[in-house]
C-alpha cells in the first residue's frame, strides 16, 4: 500500500461521515418545516373556523352538529383561463384526528387577476369525512350552500354531507365557488 492510498482511506471516510451527517441535518431541517408548514395551516384554520362562526348564525348551528370540518388557505389567479392552489386540514372534532390536504383548481373563462380566500367545509357525519379525507373530493358544481351578508343565517343544513363558506378579504361570501377544484390527502404532511 502506498502512501497516496492511505491519504485517500482516511479522506474518503471523511467526506462519507460528512455526508452522513449533513443528511440528517438536512432531514431534521425538513422535519422542522414540516412541523412548521403545519402549524401554519392549524393557525389558518382556526382563524377562518372561527371567522365562519362568528359571521354565520347558520354555520354555528352545523359546527354542533357536524362530525368535522376542513379548512383550506386557497389562491386563484386568471388570465383568460384560471387557477389554483392551496393546502389546508380535515379534523375530526371528536379525538381532533388531523389530516393535511392540498387542492387544486383550474376553470376556462373571462377573468384577470388573483384572488386569497379561505374554504371552511363543515361535514356532517363520519362517512362523508372519510370519503372526503381518504378518496379526495372533486367539486363539479357551484356549491350554493355558503352565507353572505344578507343571507347568514340562511345556510343552516348539509347539501349531501358538506355545508361550504368561503371568505374573502370582504368576509363570507354568498356562494361558494369551488367548480373545478379538487382536494387530496398532502403526502409530504401526513
Amino acid at each position: 500500500m502506498n502512501i497516496r492510498s492511505l491519504l485517500v482511506l482516511p479522506i474518503g471516510l471523511l467526506v462519507i461521515g460528512l455526508a452522513l451527517g449533513n443528511g440528517s441535518v438536512v432531514a431534521e431541517e425538513a422535519a422542522q418545516g414540516k412541523d412548521s408548514k403545519k402549524e401554519q395551516i392549524d393557525s389558518m384554520a382556526s382563524e377562518a373556523l372561527s371567522a365562519v362562526l362568528a359571521e354565520s348564525s347558520g354555520a354555528k348551528g352545523l359546527f354542533e352538529s357536524a362530525y368535522g370540518y376542513a379548512v383550506f388557505d386557497n389562491w386563484k389567479f386568471a388570465f383568460g383561463i384560471s387557477g389554483g392552489g392551496g393546502a389546508g386540514v380535515a379534523v375530526a372534532k371528536a379525538d381532533e384526528r388531523r389530516t393535511y390536504m392540498k387542492m387544486g383548481t383550474g376553470g376556462v373563462g373571462l377573468g384577470l387577476g388573483g384572488q386569497k380566500y379561505q374554504v371552511v367545509f363543515l361535514i356532517q357525519d363520519e362517512s362523508t369525512f372519510n370519503r372526503f379525507v381518504n378518496s379526495g373530493w372533486q367539486a363539479d358544481t357551484q356549491a350554493g350552500v355558503a352565507a353572505g351578508t344578507e343571507g347568514a343565517s340562511a345556510a343552516s343544513s348539509f347539501h349531501q354531507g358538506l355545508a361550504i363558506f368561503q371568505l374573502t378579504e370582504k368576509g363570507l361570501m354568498a356562494n361558494a365557488e369551488v367548480t373545478g377544484t379538487k382536494y387530496w390527502k398532502h403526502k409530504k404532511l401526513n
